[in-house]
């Protein structure tokens, strides 16, 4: 049986459209992302605007004219100019990933309430919250970030580096690393740094970190930088 979309309906849709939007924007906005609440309200609603319109054209040209799956397709393929936009580089590092996914899921979601699949939207939608709020933190428990940085040595004046500590010092506290990069001063007061490339974890208590190289050895200043 066919059934004819009524305003009614397009109202609806257009405000569970909203809500979903509304919902998985907060989460994000809550966590500071550079895609937020409105954002993702505007992609919900917009979709499922567009899903309304590619249902309403064969409906008022009459009958099975024309493919309501067009506009929709197009909609898929836009949302990824945008999720490109949420994506920043900050150094080696890449954030973004989950922001630009959850834009494509509101657009997702748009798409299937303006087509009137209420049930499959409220399911997506719990579970893409369970997925960016609970998943979250299991992920960080058991896998937790590792990022790639340079840590550096500043040893006091007229003090050699003890490489072999310092790397003992590393392997105590779980991180790995590759070759150091001695540099030695030559001018009157004679310094000299260390660098090493480690993959730090983002558990790791720095300060302790930091701490242990000053009682350890002659350290004067222990910087964690970004590997560029």
């Amino acid at each position: 049986m066919h059934h004819h979309i009524t305003e009614i309906d397009m109202l609806i849709r257009l405000g569970l459209g909203f809500a979903a939007g509304a919902i998985i924007g907060f989460e994000r906005s809550s966590r500071n992302q550079v895609a937020g609440l409105r954002t993702h309200i505007l992609i919900a609603l917009g979709a499922t605007l567009l899903m309304l319109l590619s249902i309403w054209i064969p409906q008022q040209v009459g009958g099975r004219i024309g493919d309501p799956g067009r506009i929709a397709a197009q909609v898929v393929s836009g949302i990824g100019f945008l999720g490109a936009g949420a994506i920043v580089r900050l150094g080696n590092n890449v954030k973004g990933l989950t922001t630009a996914a959850s834009l494509w899921l509101v657009a997702a979601v748009g798409l299937v309430l303006g087509a009137g699949m209420y049930i499959a939207a409220a399911a997506a939608e719990v579970i893409g919250l369970v997925t960016l709020i609970f998943l979250d933190r299991l992920e960080k428990r058991f896998f937790p970030t590792v990022r790639n940085k340079v840590l550096e040595l500043r040893y006091k004046s007229g003090f050699s580096p003890d490489i072999k500590a310092a790397q003992d010092i590393l392997m105590s506290f779980g991180l790995q690393t590759q070759s150091p990069d001695v540099k030695q001063n030559t001018g009157k007061k004679k310094k000299t740094k260390v660098r090493f490339l480690v993959s730090i974890p983002e558990s790791l208590d720095v300060a302790a970190l930091a701490k242990a190289f000053k009682i350890a050895d002659h350290v004067a200043k222990v910087e964690i930088k970004e590997k560029y």
